[in-house]
């Protein structure tokens, strides 16, 4: 297993946590934000001081890369980038969607044929969701959606749909679907990333440290998408 920092700036909570030998090691969270400018720096140089205080080598730098906040992201991947080229350390995209399933994944009783829908929120009635399955096979990519009654309707017919993240909560005033299943409390949190960055390591799935940027959520539009189902 490898040493990983993980750093989660996607909305409004800054987190970052240290990965090692698959377990996280030391983690700093604020909810008070958005204060990523003030909180992460500290955290970072916090957990970089843990890391050399055990003589740890710092394999690799994970942040979110969306979508979320524009301002969030940036500074998120900006400090991900500094500590790669001052550490020689590798650099990993997590994507924010992905990472809210996994807390949803390890701590649900899922039925076999349960969709997750992570939601991120956005203005008005409308959220930036993607579908995926318990494999996180995507279903339906990542997209702007205005929510009404009949927006998952054919993933719910199917079956199961779990909803979460902070767009999800105003979306449950309009779904009334009986597959329809409601989780609360689930954010994008660096303590839950490292599951994903392990992933990537296996399969070198790294970022150019020069040119990686962050899918922000106007890189995202509303439009409809062909399910894979």
């Amino acid at each position: 297993m490898s040493c990983i920092l993980n750093i989660e700036t996607s909305t409004d909570v800054c987190s970052i946590a240290v990965s090692q030998e698959g377990a996280c090691v030391f983690e700093r969270v604020d909810h008070s934000g958005p204060n990523h400018a003030v909180k992460l720096g500290v955290f970072v140089d916090e957990a970089l001081s843990y890391i050399d205080g055990r003589n740890i080598h710092l394999d690799a730098v994970a942040v979110s890369c969306g979508p979320g906040s524009y301002t969030g992201l940036r500074i998120g991947v900006s400090m991900a980038k500094g500590v790669c080229y001052g550490r020689d350390a590798k650099l990993i995209g997590v994507p924010t969607l992905d990472l809210l399933c996994v807390p949803v994944l390890l701590g649900q009783d899922l039925e076999e044929d349960a969709l997750l829908c992570p939601m991120l929120d956005a203005r008005r009635m409308e959220v930036y969701a993607q579908v995926v399955d318990r494999s996180l096979r995507v279903v339906r990519p990542t997209h702007a959606d205005i929510v009404d009654g009949d927006t998952y309707k054919e993933f719910l017919d199917h079956g199961p749909v779990y909803f979460f993240g902070n767009g999800a909560a105003k979306c449950r005033e309009v779904i009334s679907h009986p597959n329809a299943r409601w989780l609360n409390d689930i954010e994008p949190l660096a303590k839950n990333m490292f599951p994903l960055a392990e992933q990537r390591i296996a399969r070198e799935k790294y970022e150019d440290v020069a040119y990686f940027t962050p899918f922000y959520l106007k890189d995202f539009v509303a439009k409809p998408s062909k399910p894979l189902l």
